[in-house]
């Protein structure tokens, strides 16, 4: 269930068991979305003449642990939709002085939230995907580029052929001209989400690549085009997007991968250690 239809259902399913209160913050809430995903609970209540605790409550009853997960859901359905001036704004009610501990939170949230939400056999599916594909294709622009760039550096140690689709001189269809079936195409975007990436997992499906998603929900456009989604969270405190859940589901991959194929590896990494040792790639030495 995507977050849209999961808040809505809480919302319509309990309207008619609501105290006149409640209902008056809920009408609120469904005829100004955007608006009320920015609002404080003192904020909301005044708006809606109820008092802050009643807000509090008002979460409560939907299900919520408190009105903060409750703000966090409103801006979970909105965010594909804001601009960073809005990102911006969403971080205007942060006191200074928590930013850091703020920050940090959220970003354990997400890894304990990925971890409670990826399935094991997905996980396990995209693993034998990528071990035995022909080649692997890995797109991800903009802030998900260096997502992209960190998985396909990985699995070029690993795999036999690895290419990660990149905005340059070429046309994201001139890297891709090649893919075809027996080739998997790893998708990485999270909102605001890129129309290149969703292009391309099209025309990678088109040529009949398996397409694997690593994307924020069921409900993005990337997990609708993939064979396989793996989703993680990446929820923000402002304009920053944050990577820290996708990176980390992306090392899992990658450590999958070279548990299954550490005997192969062992004697390329001893080859490259040479290599590294006698071009001084590393600060003081081995």
């Amino acid at each position: 269930m995507s977050d849209r239809t999961d808040l809505a259902h809480r919302l319509e399913s309990r309207y008619s068991r609501m105290s006149k209160g409640h209902k008056r913050i809920c009408d609120y809430i469904t005829q100004n979305f955007d608006k009320a995903a920015f609002m404080t609970a003192h904020k909301l209540g005044e708006r809606t003449q109820v008092s802050e605790s009643t807000v509090v409550r008002f979460a409560d009853s939907l299900g919520y642990d408190g009105y903060p997960q409750l703000q966090k859901a409103m801006q979970e359905v909105i965010r594909n939709k804001l601009t960073t001036v809005q990102l911006i704004e969403m971080s205007g009610d942060i006191d200074k002085s928590e930013v850091l501990a703020k920050v940090l939170k959220e970003d354990m949230d997400n890894i304990r939230a990925t971890l409670n939400e990826t399935a094991q056999e997905s996980f396990e599916a995209v693993v034998e995907s990528l071990l035995n594909a022909r080649r692997v294709y890995v797109m991800g622009m903009r802030s998900s580029a260096p997502l992209s760039q960190f998985l396909g550096y990985y699995l070029d140690f690993m795999l036999s052929s690895v290419r990660t689709v990149s905005a340059g001189i070429s046309d994201i269809f001139e890297q891709l001209m090649h893919i075809g079936e027996g080739d998997v195409f790893i998708g990485i975007s999270f909102p605001r989400y890129s129309n290149r990436t969703i292009e391309g997992m099209a025309f990678a499906r088109s040529r009949g690549a398996k397409c694997i998603a690593l994307t924020d929900s069921k409900a993005s456009p990337l997990s609708n085009e993939a064979d396989i989604a793996l989703t993680a969270k990446s929820a923000m405190t402002s304009f920053v997007d944050s990577l820290v859940a996708p990176f980390s589901l992306a090392n899992a991959l990658i450590v999958a991968i070279g548990i299954k194929k550490k005997d192969e590896i062992a004697g390329s990494f001893r080859e490259l250690e040479a290599i590294w040792d006698a071009h001084n790639v590393y600060a003081g030495g081995k």
